[in-house]
């Protein structure tokens, strides 16, 4: 169970109703600008259902993690990341606690070398602030600061971090059964050979099948999962001991070699740092 946060003494931003996000969506359909940004809150256990943009959009959580659900997988995105959504993916949201979100509305080709793949991004300094810079100006959006703005927010998106917060899916129907299954009851353990067999593959057809189709080794796929599990209870407040053998690992050092691996930094730092 996700624990509740501690009450800020920040007075509560309002949340978005619907009537509210069909006006955000009807402002950023009529926005002429490469990027528009918007501020906006939800409530805990919240689910948007699939929709789509005609622009990518980077997902900004700045408090509350959230996951994304497309038909090719699942993406968390705590505070402290973003998630870069190309344009036309159709794409379905949910969150874990009180969510205040920025997103950014990018033209596919408001410049060169924007990312073509969904993925989990890590955040920078420059790009917060950059961030909310870019939503003080909506009603500005031609003068030569907002293109000066705007135009180093773009270049900024090239240089995020990739962070490994996304758990691919198979399209073969038989694992991606499999991988749903796992990630309603993640474990640190897990028996290939009893995958392959459920698969109906030798364990050397299941693996190589397995990566072709996820880009992962199944080792690195359950220790997304396990991760993606863990993240919303730490930030939630949970302790990292409870949370290590809810998962089944061995021991908590067992655990923090795991994030350390996955995240570059333990936990309680990691989670730190997320806060400051």
């Amino acid at each position: 169970m996700i624990k509740e946060r501690p009450a800020s003494n920040k007075p509560a931003r309002k949340i978005e109703t619907a009537d509210d996000r069909a006006s955000r969506l009807s402002h950023v359909e009529a926005a002429t600008g490469p990027a528009v940004a918007f501020s906006h809150c939800y409530d805990d256990d919240e689910h948007v259902a699939e929709h789509k943009h005609r622009r990518a959009q980077l997902l900004h959580p700045s408090a509350g993690v959230v996951t994304v659900t497309t038909s090719a997988g699942r993406w968390m995105v705590p505070p402290g990341h973003a998630l870069w959504i190309p344009a036309g993916i159709v794409h379905a949201v949910d969150t874990f606690g009180r969510v205040e979100m920025h997103s950014v509305y990018v033209l596919p080709d408001a410049i060169d070398g924007l990312p073509q793949h969904l993925h989990v991004t890590g955040m920078t300094a420059l790009m917060r602030n950059l961030i909310i810079e870019a939503i003080n100006l909506r009603d500005e959006a031609e003068t030569p600061r907002a293109r000066f703005l705007l135009g180093a927010l773009l270049h900024e998106i090239l240089a995020l971090p990739e962070r490994p917060l996304g758990l691919p899916f198979p399209s073969q129907r038989k694992l991606a059964e499999l991988c749903r299954e796992f990630m309603a009851r993640p474990s640190a353990h897990l028996n290939i050979d009893h995958w392959a067999d459920a698969a109906g593959l030798s364990r050397r057809s299941f693996t190589r099948i397995f990566r072709r189709e996820t880009g992962l080794s199944l080792s690195t796929w359950r220790q997304q999962a396990c991760l993606m599990a863990a993240l919303p209870r730490l930030s939630a407040g949970e302790a990292v001991t409870a949370v290590a053998l809810d998962l089944g690992y061995d021991s908590v050092p067992a655990f923090t070699t795991m994030f350390c691996r996955m995240m570059g930094t333990p936990p309680k730092t990691y989670l730190r740092n997320q806060r400051a």
